[in-house]
């Protein structure tokens, strides 16, 4: 997709990836619509990228925050794109772990998803040439002790991402998935950041993701995993899942000793 000249919906655009995601954007010509549920880290985004971008403060797990969404995406001509990179991630051991923060993980990085999407899909199919690219993970892949409502939500997020691209293959929408590996933002805990040095699990930069997510909807590539060793590990998890079923196992230890800090 040429992106200049386009509008484009990006969730969760005050993040870490999202605020340089949104820059790369702006820079490259995209008018962006800029959704997250802080109206001040909104307008301070939007003083930022210039104020021909669109701002809409709305929680995206309520069916209202989702149809202000929508609602925006409609007043400004529609979009051509969405990038939906709203998430929220929790390291904890899941018989610990509260029933309602498994309910707002799924809510948010599975369910709002979704529903977002099939409320902007007239939008998107009224357009020549439209795009969806839908922000997962590695551990959407590989299920990983302490992240187990984060996995199952971004698992959902990927076979989500393939269904629909086959049901509407016949239709101009181009539908792509990307996992990024463990990034440096604040999305990770003290906790988190300790286990992955521990570990020697490496991060990449939440430009380095940006920019990959950019380059995945430039060139509507369908499917990208991020990080080495980390991609080759979702093959070898997919044909012989043992193996790292019995690396992973070798962590446990550790890995709860820092999931119960």
């Amino acid at each position: 997709m040429k992106i200049a000249n386009k509008t484009i919906l990006i969730t969760g655009s005050t993040g870490g990836i999202g605020q340089l995601l949104c820059q790369q954007l702006a820079d490259q010509g995209s008018r962006l619509i800029l959704s997250c549920y802080d109206e001040v880290a909104l307008q301070k985004l939007q003083s930022a990228l210039g104020a021909n971008h669109v701002v809409v403060a709305a929680d995206i797990s309520s069916q209202q925050g989702r149809d202000k969404i929508i609602a925006a995406c409609s007043d400004a001509g529609g979009i051509d794109a969405v990038i939906n990179l709203a998430g929220i991630l929790e390291f904890t051991l899941f018989e610990s772990q509260p029933a309602n923060n498994i309910e707002r993980i799924i809510a948010i990085n599975l369910t709002a998803l979704m529903i977002l999407s099939q409320g902007l899909i007239p939008q998107l199919r009224a357009k020549p040439e439209a795009a969806m690219v839908n922000v997962g993970s590695i551990f959407g892949s590989i299920g990983h002790p302490g992240f187990i409502a984060y996995c199952a939500s971004k698992a959902g997020v990927k076979c989500f991402t393939e269904a629909l691209s086959r049901e509407l293959a016949d239709t101009n929408i181009h539908f792509s998935y990307i996992a990024p590996r463990a990034t440096q933002t604040a999305l990770n805990s003290n906790q988190v950041n300790a286990l992955n040095i521990e570990l020697g699990n490496a991060s990449d930069s939440p430009e380095y993701v940006a920019s990959q997510i950019v380059d995945v909807l430039v060139h509507d590539q369908s499917l990208r995993f991020l990080g080495w060793p980390e991609k080759l590990f979702v093959k070898v998890n997919a044909l012989f899942p043992s193996l790292v079923h019995n690396a992973l196992v070798k962590n446990l230890k550790t890995i709860k000793q820092y999931a119960t800090q």
